[in-house]
Formats: structure tokens, sequence, C-alpha cells
């Protein structure tokens, strides 16, 4: 099976395209090497996958005919991703560094005080060195 669709039949992405492009960037790579989608996979083929800032590893136990469902998908794989890295990436999510990605939606009340606060403090910067001249 391809590695595109057992990604998609194992319900790891959500439709087979975005499984693919996911390949064609480099995000997975099958027993260290990066595959490519069409890339043939075979039992006890080591998988690793980023997404969302996280290196999942996988182990594939079995290969299933056709999409399961998401109560069956352990029968199909092993998951070996470290909890270090859904920890690392919560720590990242509640330090004051992070930030919402790229249309992920309007900015909350705080943050919108936030900037206005941080705009204001910077234009009085500006125009206090703008009447030293």
């Amino acid at each position: 099976m391809r590695i595109d669709k057992y990604l998609w039949c194992i319900r790891f992405y959500k439709t087979r395209n975005i499984a693919t492009e996911a390949c064609k960037k480099g995000h997975v790579k099958i027993n260290g090497n990066e595959a490519k989608p069409s890339r043939e996979i075979f039992v006890q083929d080591q998988i690793t996958i980023r997404k969302d800032q996280i290196n999942y590893e996988i182990t594939i136990i079995a290969i299933p005919t056709s999409r399961v469902g998401a109560k069956s998908v352990n029968l199909y794989r092993i998951d070996n991703t470290p909890e270090e890295a859904f920890k690392h990436v919560e720590l990242m999510r509640l330090s004051q560094d992070y930030y919402r990605k790229k249309g992920e939606g309007r900015p909350t009340k705080k943050d919108r005080r936030d900037l206005d606060d941080w705009f204001d403090t910077n234009n009085t910067d500006i125009q206090d060195d703008e009447t030293d001249f």
C-alpha cells in the first residue's frame, strides 16, 4: 500500500490529498528516509511524521484494505511518540512567546488591548523623537 493512502486509512490525515502534500513537503519519513507519496510500506516499517510541531513515531502492525474507523485504528499501528513531545508543545502554548497561527481567528479582547497598548507606547516614543529636532 502507498504511504499516502496508509496515512489516510489510519486517519492520520483527513484527506488523501493532505497526506500526499505532507509527503511531498518532506514531513513523512519511512525508516529514516524521506518518503514520496507513492512509496510502498510494509509491516514493521517505522514512520516518522512531522505534524503540528510534533514528530509522531509510528510502527506499522498491519495494512488495512480501506479506511478504518477511529476505534480500530490501533489495530494497524503502534504509536511510539514520546510524551515529552506533547508536553513541549503544551508548554509552548502556555508561554507568552506563542501566538496563534495565521488565519486561526480573530484576536481576543485581551490580545487587542495588548496590541493597542503596544502601539500607543511606540507611537509616543516616535512623536517624542520627532520633537527633538
